[in-house]
């Protein structure tokens, strides 16, 4: 007598015949039609069916975010500069060769720039948030510069505006960002940076020759190279963006 020591198994075959159609039965394994073709396997009596375990689906990346969180931000930036470039029927390089400023507009956007970049060097040094220490002294600081400007433009007799309502109205919602989002308002913070030292040097380079006979302010003036200023803040902000706030 021959003893199991496994449940008895059954043969279970796919079968394909070109006079029937496609079907999955339990055939006995003396069958053999040369006009059918069989797939087989082996399967227990008494086992369960297979368990197919769920796939894991995980969601596209946005472009430049494997890289940072900078790095994601600039795409999304270019993504919407080139956007209104095009509703305006312009170019990828924009309208800078033909665009002609005039003094009184570009007084108004320093004292704009000012109360800006005042606004965010006061938050950034006074908050007791501790995610903004490591954006204090970073060498792109703009006011003291934009002091100088003004004040030079003052003596030559210049007429020095009040901001601009929506220069005021930016700079309130900064304040509001500060006190209650510290990821959203470092975002602007590295915008507001990095816009004025890509875009702000086509702005520079047309008042300069249009307006100030060549002469360079204080402005656009960095100690040191300012792409490697921007560097440091850059990886400072990729790295807070690992942490959960």
């Amino acid at each position: 007598m021959l003893l199991m020591a496994k449940p008895i198994q059954q043969l279970y075959c796919f079968s394909f015949s070109p006079n029937h159609n496609s079907l999955f039965s339990k055939i006995s394994t003396t069958t053999n039609s040369p006009t059918q073709i069989r797939c087989c396997f082996a399967s227990s009596v008494n086992s369960a069916p297979p368990v197919l375990k769920k796939r894991n689906r995980y969601r596209k990346m946005y472009p430049g975010e494997s890289t940072g969180i900078t790095e994601e931000m600039r795409f999304v930036a270019m993504k919407l500069r080139n956007t209104k470039a095009q509703d305006r029927g312009e170019g990828e390089g924009g309208d800078s060769d033909t665009w002609q400023p005039s003094m009184e507009g570009f007084i108004s956007y320093l004292v704009d720039s000012k109360l800006v970049f005042d606004t965010v060097e006061r938050i950034v040094d006074e908050s007791e948030n501790v995610s903004y220490a490591y954006f204090r002294k970073t060498g792109l600081e703009r006011s003291e510069g934009l002091s100088k400007d003004l004040e030079g433009f003052k003596e030559q007799g210049v007429v020095i505006p009040n901001p601009s309502s929506p220069g005021l109205s930016y700079a309130e919602y900064l304040e509001e960002l500060g006190e209650r989002s510290a990821p959203l308002f470092l975002s602007h913070f590295y915008n507001i940076y990095f816009s004025h030292i890509s875009g702000g040097q086509v702005i520079a380079k047309q008042v300069s020759k249009s307006l100030l006979e060549g002469k360079e302010l204080e402005f656009y003036k960095w100690e040191g190279e300012v792409t490697e200023l921007l560097k440091g803040v850059r990886e400072n902000l990729n790295m807070l963006s690992e942490v959960d706030y």
